[in-house]
């Protein structure tokens, strides 16, 4: 039995190994500051054509500075090769560096779940700066496609998902957020811009689920329609019931700036 745990686990590494090759290793460099971050291309990718640019904002566990870690979770939906058929896109995938965040949210990790709270009228955190900074840069491409821009995360990504659709609430088509948390009074900026898909388990005790259903309750009130998913049976980890969703990459590619 140990054997063949043992060659599972290098088959996993190999695969793992395999599909992040795919991910080309990049930096954004502004002033003093650098932002690591991984770039994945359309098959057979042409600067004559346009594609839609998928953000991924990873969780506070995948921050550092080997730009590697970030492509732990969500990185192989992507790489799917069925996947990669269907929805030619641009994905990129930044690396928090390990004393910052992507969200500007007050953290008191003494509870359980932690206690978040968000608030207004703050400048956002150097990372998420950077990463907007490298999105407006992106957006200037030709051979991006920005009334077809997405973003999505988990936890902290999820978090800074919330963050960054009520600073740039002109960008991006559609996002979904996944066990995160924001303030609901941000919502009314782009509740009627961006289409909105919201995942949470029901017992996670990391990231109070509350938080999501806030975040939809308020984009409801300011006339969104979002999509939500709070999955009866799970943890903090409900990325992984939500990337298996067969319909989420169907969704978000379908959708255009409203």
């Amino acid at each position: 039995m140990k054997l063949v745990t043992v060659l599972l686990l290098l088959a996993s590494s190999v695969l793992m190994a395999q599909h992040q090759k795919l991910y080309n290793e990049a930096f954004f460099v502004k002033d003093k500051d650098t932002l690591r971050y991984r770039v994945l291309l359309p098959k057979d990718f042409s600067e004559s054509k346009q594609y839609p640019v998928v953000l991924f904002l990873h969780g506070a566990g995948e921050r550092g500075n080997d730009n590697t870690k970030q492509l732990a979770h969500g990185s192989k939906l992507f790489t799917d090769e069925m996947h990669r058929g269907a929805f030619p896109a641009i994905v990129v995938f930044p690396q928090c560096p390990q004393n910052d965040y992507w969200s500007n949210a007050t953290i008191d990790r003494s509870t359980k779940p932690i206690s978040l709270v968000y608030p207004l009228n703050t400048s956002p955190t150097k990372a998420l700066n950077l990463v907007m900074l490298l999105m407006e840069d992106y957006l200037k491409k030709p051979f991006v496609n920005t009334e077809k821009v997405y973003i999505g995360g988990l936890s902290m990504g999820g978090m800074g998902t919330f963050e960054m659709l009520y600073r740039k609430p002109d960008t991006y088509a559609a996002a979904f957020a996944i066990c995160g948390g924001g303030n609901p009074e941000t919502v009314k900026d782009y509740a009627n811009k961006t289409e909105l898909w919201v995942f949470h388990g029901a017992k996670d005790d990391v990231v109070d689920p509350q938080l999501s259903i806030s975040m939809v309750s308020a984009y409801l009130e300011a006339g969104g329609k979002p999509n939500f998913t709070l999955y009866a049976d799970d943890n903090h980890n409900s990325w992984d019931s939500a990337f298996s969703e067969p319909e989420l990459l169907t969704w978000l590619f379908s959708k255009s700036k409203l």
